[in-house]
Parts: C-alpha cells; structure tokens; sequence
C-alpha cells in the first residue's frame, strides 16, 4: 500500500525500497483513521515532539503511528492538520515510525481496524457523536485509548482499553487541549507501552491479553448493529406503530 501511493508520487526507487519495509510488524502499532476536523485533533500526538521522538526510537519499546483521512474540500484547517501528520513521513526522526495513507476509504479502514494494536481516538469533548470505528476495533481484538466522550465515555470500566482524562472540559479551548495532550503521554508512557512490552518467558504479553479479552467480553455484544437495530425496534419503533409489547424506557 505504501509503494504504490509512493509509486504514484513518482518516488525515486530508494524511497520505494524504504517504503517497503518502513513498518516494524512486532512494534506496537497505533491507528488513526476517520475525517480530518480539527475538532478531533489528529494532531494532538504531536505536541511534544521530544518526548515522541524518544518513544518512537526506543529500541527495546518502539511504537509507530498509522494515520489515513480525508478532509472536506472547503475545511482548510482541517486539510492542514492531514498536511501537518503527512509531514511527519519526510521527517527523518519519524519518517519510518508514521505512516499516512492516502485514498482513504472502506477498504483502508476495514485494513487499519483489523491489524492496529490501539485505536487512538482524541477528539474535544464533548464533541464526539458516536464513535463507530472504535467499536468496529473491538470485535478484532485491539483496544481503544480514547477520551470519555461518545460511546467510550460509556463503554469505558477501567479495564477493557485506556482513557484519555477524565472527562473533563475547560471552557478555554487551549487549556483544554493542553491538558489532553499531557495526559494522553502520560497513559501511553506508564499504561499502554509498559502492558503492551510485558512479556512472560513465552514472548507473551498476558496482561494486554487479558485486556483485549475483557474487551471483547465486555463490548463486543453491547456495541454492534445488531443490538442496535433491535434497541430502535422494540423500544421506539413498536411504540411509535402503537404496539404494547415493547419497552419504552430509554436506555441509560
């Protein structure tokens, strides 16, 4: 995938060769891929570009970065944030660790959710409507790290994935990415970093695995179409046609 869009840009053949093995397959591999409005500040992982470089480049713990989006066409801030994260690949510190997808679509995100380890999702709350990728991410074993808006701030226990904050808000708009942007280093430096690299004599990691499992446990049957259609049917549909037979308290 990365050879043909580089293929595409012309790249000279050097740039095909790296771009053929510019991703570890055993380093934890993170995943960001939905629209580009600034409001779900794909962007915010780049606020401390020191502490990136060092986690990146660790070479007993290195993590890489997957990003794939579009932009709407007359959304120029939101275009600068996909320019700013495509950037990143030309960067010598980062170029093998961060990885852009162009021509995003079904088909890329359907291969993000099934091979990331993390889903990072960090948009302002609470400006999140749903959060469906995250949950497409469940059923195929990788955990969210996200903020507690949508549907994480629901599915959330402690145990099945990581949290950015706490939920809180901040009226100034640069406070509150500030804080974000602290506390989403510090849950990858001491929570998902250290689980992910605590390996046992079999080169397995029983914690992360325990995690994914909970994971699947305990969201994989709340947060799927299926539940979803049958919620709408018995208790609005039904009651909407004059039936007697559904449930019409609303879910909390």
């Amino acid at each position: 995938m990365l050879r043909d869009q580089a293929s595409r840009r012309g790249a000279a053949y050097d740039e095909l060769s790296v771009a053929d093995e510019i991703l570890d397959p055993e380093a934890l591999t993170f995943g960001f891929a939905r629209r580009f409005a600034t409001y779900k500040r794909a962007n915010l992982i780049l606020r401390d570009l020191e502490a990136l470089a060092e986690m990146v480049n660790d070479p007993k713990r290195p993590v890489q970065f997957i990003f794939a989006g579009k932009a709407h066409p007359h959304d120029e801030p939101g275009k600068r944030v996909l320019q700013e994260i495509a950037q990143m690949m030309r960067e010598s510190t980062f170029g093998a660790k961060f990885v852009f997808v162009e021509d995003y679509d079904i088909n890329v995100g359907r291969v993000l959710v099934q091979g990331v380890d993390v889903w990072l999702n960090n948009p302002r709350r609470p400006l999140e409507a749903s959060g469906t990728s995250g949950q497409k991410v469940v059923l195929n074993g990788g955990l969210n790290l996200s903020v507690l808006d949508g549907w994480w701030a629901e599915a959330y226990d402690g145990l099945n994935g990581f949290s950015i904050g706490t939920g809180r808000t901040h009226a100034n708009m640069d406070v509150h990415d500030e804080r974000d942007g602290r506390d989403l280093y510090r849950t990858l430096k001491d929570e998902v970093i250290p689980l992910f690299y605590n390996r046992d004599q079999d080169g397995l990691p029983r914690g992360w695995i325990r995690r994914m499992k909970r994971t699947i446990r305990t969201l994989g049957w709340r947060f799927n179409a299926d539940r979803m259609v049958m919620d709408y049917a018995t208790r609005l549909y039904v009651a909407a046609a004059g039936g007697t037979s559904s449930d019409t308290r609303l879910s909390g």
